[in-house]
């Protein structure tokens, strides 16, 4: 199989606004039931829906037939060597969690319109440094160089060219449909979640630089050695959107536009015609 395979994963990871802020962000993270398994664990290949009984859920984006490459879905390994065949060494072991790829990044494109999406499931690594504050007018606010800490990524995301990938997307989409089935949506479309998460997104307000932040009091007979990761926004409108707008907000007014650029790109080369 076509190694440049791992080129789709890094597209649905810039779609997916992969930053792994949320895990320097806050700790406080629902577990989900299932754990992404290896990529190496043989399994039979899963069936594109070919046309859809009136008791299944209607296809709104699907991906031509002819688009499609045969995939033994069973023989494909995203491996650390795959990956950095494409990427260099330097760059897969910056930025991507290797172990599970396609399951991860499956995943995490699922848990980013929920309020939480774990750390554990995310297909990247944690940017470094740590989330930081300052005081500003009498408040708490995310400190003006906390976004830098992604700007490394974002660059990342801007420099993967979109068509190209795309194409490889339509080609080897049973992989990450086979992925999507195995997450529990037997009759599910991975495609069509993907375009819904990219439209979430895309909606997330315009927030100015540094919105206010609280710190929320852990508490327990054990004091937490990780304080940094317990804050919130003080907004309660800000508060209550979703785990990848969230992210969006804290990566800055500039770089969240830059994203979004990126997403609405991908959006217009993945989902149907006029929808």
């Amino acid at each position: 199989m076509d190694k440049r395979l791992v080129a789709v994963g890094g597209v649905i990871v810039a779609a997916a606004l992969l930053g792994g802020g949320w895990y320097l962000w806050r700790s406080r993270q629902a577990t989900p039931p299932y754990a992404p398994p290896a990529e190496s664990v043989a399994r039979a290949p899963v069936a594109v829906p070919a046309a859809t009984p009136a008791s299944e859920p209607a296809i709104r984006h699907p991906i031509n037939a002819a688009e499609m490459e045969s995939v033994d879905a069973a023989a494909v390994t995203l491996d650390a060597a795959a990956l950095a065949e494409l990427l260099g060494q330097k760059l897969v072991l910056q930025f991507l969690q290797t172990d599970g790829f396609a399951t991860r990044v499956v995943a995490t494109v699922d848990n980013l319109t929920r309020p939480h999406a774990a750390p554990r499931l995310w297909p990247v690594n944690p940017m470094p440094g740590r989330f930081t504050t300052e005081t500003a007018n009498g408040a708490e606010r995310i400190a003006a160089a906390n976004a830098q800490r992604y700007t490394p990524f974002v660059r990342f995301v801007e420099g993967i060219d979109s068509q190209r990938a795309a194409t490889l997307y339509f080609r080897h989409y049973k992989l990450f449909q086979q992925a999507y089935v195995e997450l529990g949506y037997p009759r599910g479309y991975f495609n069509d979640r993907l375009v819904d998460v990219i439209d979430h997104l895309l909606a997330t307000p315009e927030v100015p630089a540094a919105p206010p932040v609280r710190l929320v009091e852990v508490k327990g007979s054990v004091p937490s050695t990780r304080p940094w990761t317990h804050y919130e926004f003080a907004d309660p409108g800000l508060e209550r959107m979703s785990a990848g707008q969230k992210l969006l907000v804290r990566l800055g007014p500039d770089q969240a536009r830059r994203m979004k650029a990126k997403l609405a790109e991908f959006r217009r080369l993945v989902a149907a015609p006029g929808r």
